[in-house]
Order: structure tokens, then C-alpha cells, then sequence
């Protein structure tokens, strides 16, 4: 059987979600969990890999056991074994051959940025505080321009694969501004290494009068231009949903007995049209 969970974390204490031998990872004790409960030694695929300290709400992972139980059964005894950073927010019996990484077909991202006078301790681990006004509304002018199909080479990280094409798409982007926070948002198909932290970082130098609006398309166009988009720290961010168009196929093995499981709405949520 394969099971698909929709999974929220605080990832401040871990190295990332990929599993590594040298830092603890968000892969790594959700694999210990299910162990623990079904006494299988297995890997489980994730639909993103979130960087050391980023954060998720709907990160959706999947694996296969022999162990065949009511989905709100698999929640309960894996949130038992996670520790207080983790859980499982939502379990689904799959068809056995959804992939949760290349089924996807759009990951939305949140980017928060503390502007406040004095720094908030209680928010210290999942906003970037930054303590200075930004103008959000040159911001938002400039963060229409990343939007559609763009070669984002100048806002990627190192890669792994060298030959890999850095041509991404970005569905829509979203400034809100509430109290002394400012939200970046970012819905694409896919994304780079750092690629969500150095669009945050352009748009906050945008904000700050660091950048002009100019200078993000330079960016984009990879046109001989002196700016950077710089990265922004990983407590800021966080893989909010994965969204995919073939949601109704994650249903065909649901256990029929649970009738009151809600449809997922934040992390395999069906793309609506």
C-alpha cells in the first residue's frame, strides 16, 4: 500500500528535509516514526527539499508498507513517535505509482519579513527580522516582473546537475502587509536552490531602496549588470502547499471506511482551474 502525508514542521533544529549523514533531517524522523510503527525499514519521497531551517505547513511526502490501516490510524501513530517539531497533518491511501515530487504540478511558498522597531523573540524562528519600513508597493511593482516563464539563473544557488535548465515558472506573486509583517508570496511550478530566499532578497533591497525595479529585470534578462539578488536567511521561509492536478487518483484507494476524512486543502490539494 502507499500512503501520501500532507506534513507541517518547524525546520530551525534540522539540516534540511533530505536526509543526511552528518545533521539531523525532517526525512530522517519521519522514517524513524514509521519504523517504529510498522517495523519496516523504508525511504520515503517528499515533494520538495526545504533547505536547513526552512519551514513547512504542506510538505507531502510518500511511502509503501505492508501495513494496511485507516488513514486517521497512520496520523495518529506516526504524530505519537514525531517529535513536537513534526506532523502529520493529513494521511491518503494512494495509487502506487504517485510520485509526490514529479506529480506536482505547483508549490506555493511564504517569504515573512519582521519589520518592527525592536525584534520579537516569539518570532525569531519563522520570520527574518529585518527592523527597517520597506516600500512594499515598489516591491510588489517589482515582483509582477518575475512572474511567467523566466530564466531564473541569477536567483539560483549552486546546482547539483550543471546542465540542468534553469527555466522556471511563476504562476503569481503576492505582497500583504499586516501589522509589522511583510508576506511574500510566491506560487510556481517548480524551484531552484535558493531560488524563493534571493527573489525575497531582490524584492526587499527593491524595498529599501537597495535596488531598482530596472535592476529585477536586468536580472532576468541576464543582461552585463552589477546586481545581485542576494539570499535572505531560511527562517523566513515556508513550503505552504503542493498542489496537483491529478488529485482525484489519490482518492482510488482511500480506505472507504472513513467517512468524515476531510479533502486535503493545504497540502495535495487538487489544482483548481
Amino acid at each position: 500500500m502507499r500512503y501520501a502525508l500532507t506534513v507541517e514542521y518547524e525546520g530551525t533544529r534540522y539540516g534540511g528535509f533530505q536526509y543526511q549523514k552528518n545533521a539531523p533531517s525532517i526525512q530522517e524522523e519521519i522514517e524513524k516514526a514509521i519504523s517504529r510503527f510498522t517495523g519496516e525499514s523504508l525511504r520515503i519521497k517528499g515533494a520538495g527539499r526545504t533547505d536547513a531551517g526552512v519551514h513547512a505547513k504542506g510538505q507531502v511526502v510518500a511511502f509503501d508498507s505492508e501495513v494496511v490501516q485507516p488513514t486517521e490510524v497512520i496520523v495518529r501513530a506516526l504524530n505519537h513517535y514525531l517529535p513536537d517539531d513534526i506532523a502529520v497533518k493529513e494521511a491518503h491511501k494512494v495509487v502506487e505509482d504517485f510520485d509526490p515530487r514529479r506529480w506536482a504540478t505547483r508549490r506555493k511558498y511564504v517569504y515573512a519579513i519582521d519589520c518592527g522597531a525592536t525584534r520579537s523573540p516569539l518570532r525569531r524562528q519563522t520570520t527574518y527580522y529585518l527592523g527597517q519600513r520597506l516600500e512594499v508597493s515598489e516591491m510588489a511593482e517589482a515582483a509582477e516582473l518575475l512572474e511567467g516563464v523566466h530564466d531564473f539563473s541569477r536567483f539560483a544557488g549552486p546546482l547539483e546537475d550543471l546542465t540542468a535548465s534553469t527555466v522556471r515558472e511563476i504562476f503569481s506573486t503576492e505582497l500583504r502587509e499586516a501589522d509589522e509583517i511583510v508576506e511574500i508570496e510566491v506560487d510556481g511550478s517548480a524551484f531552484l536552490p535558493h531560488q524563493v530566499r534571493r527573489m525575497a532578497g531582490a524584492l526587499v533591497d527593491v524595498g529599501l531602496g537597495r535596488l531598482r525595479i530596472e535592476d529585477v529585470q536586468r536580472l532576468l534578462d541576464d543582461e552585463n549588470t552589477t546586481a545581485i539578488a542576494r539570499s535572505l536567511p531560511p527562517q523566513g521561509l515556508c513550503l505552504v502547499s503542493v498542489q496537483y492536478d491529478k488529485f482525484d487518483k489519490l482518492s482510488e484507494g482511500k480506505d472507504n471506511g472513513n467517512r468524515n476524512e476531510p479533502e486535503s486543502n493545504t497540502g495535495m490539494a487538487r489544482r483548481r482551474r
